[in-house]
């Protein structure tokens, strides 16, 4: 995105992240870090917009009329993100702690409790920390393109249950959020990581990197992606993730 605003000699970039959350500080701190003399609109701490636009009802109901396709329904009552590493739930009913999460919101997993009795058996391949191949064992797939990989990862996990989380999350501007995860193929990736860490790694090593992966966590999270110190915590894992 700031390669392009660059290219197009733009002065300003937008984002539609909401003034409660954390994304439009991951927005505007990797934007200001890779490009301090573009300037950023964010719609959602204007006060003229927010006069316009009272909350989820009011932008459908203008998507409605200018034909926007959007995701999202006004009887959904929560917002959803979507990528292809997972999809998240959160705001309207999910903000009550007592109301659990309605498994009809679900879209890259299956229920636990509908998930196959028969399971499957998967050898996951990596190198330099990085997985190159997987083979199930049970029906002979084999994938090793990486994005093809990785969406069967999302594919297989999802069938059996795989990587839902209901968490409640301290955010970077100082308030709780509750959200509700879909990760099957990370979650798979990673426990088959950890593991083969567990078979491989030095001692020490393993006790540092659990840390600097606390650390990851945490300056990714909160959007300090191209900060020095993310640099740091990034050559290290390469480091330890040496053949």
């Amino acid at each position: 995105m700031v390669r392009i605003a660059e290219e197009e000699g733009a002065m300003y970039v937008a984002h539609g992240a909401t003034g409660k959350g954390n994304d439009q500080v991951r927005f505007e701190m990797c934007q200001q870090a890779l490009a301090p003399k573009i300037s950023t609109i964010a719609p959602w701490r204007d006060a003229e917009f927010i006069e316009s636009f009272k909350g989820r009802k009011d932008l459908l109901a203008y998507c409605t009329k200018h034909g926007i396709p959007v995701d999202a329904k006004p009887k959904a009552n929560y917002s959803i993100d979507e990528n292809l590493f997972h999809t998240s739930y959160e705001s309207g009913m999910l903000e009550d702690a007592m109301v659990g999460p309605d498994e009809s919101m679900f879209k890259m997993s299956t229920s636990p409790k509908d998930a196959p009795e028969q399971s499957d058996t998967v050898l996951i391949e990596f190198a330099k920390g990085i997985p190159v191949k997987i083979t199930n064992t049970t029906d002979g797939t084999v994938k090793t393109d990486p994005l093809e990989l990785f969406l069967y990862c999302n594919e297989i996990a999802g069938k059996h249950g795989i990587g839902r989380i209901d968490i409640v999350e301290n955010r970077f501007v100082g308030i709780k959020s509750r959200g509700v995860y879909e990760t099957p193929g990370g979650t798979l990736l990673r426990e088959a990581h950890l593991d083969i860490e567990g078979i491989c790694m030095d001692r020490e090593v393993k006790r540092i990197t659990q840390h600097l992966a606390q650390e990851f966590a945490i300056l990714c999270y909160n959007g300090f992606w191209f900060a020095p110190e993310m640099d740091l915590i990034r050559h290290s894992v390469d480091y330890a993730q040496r053949d």
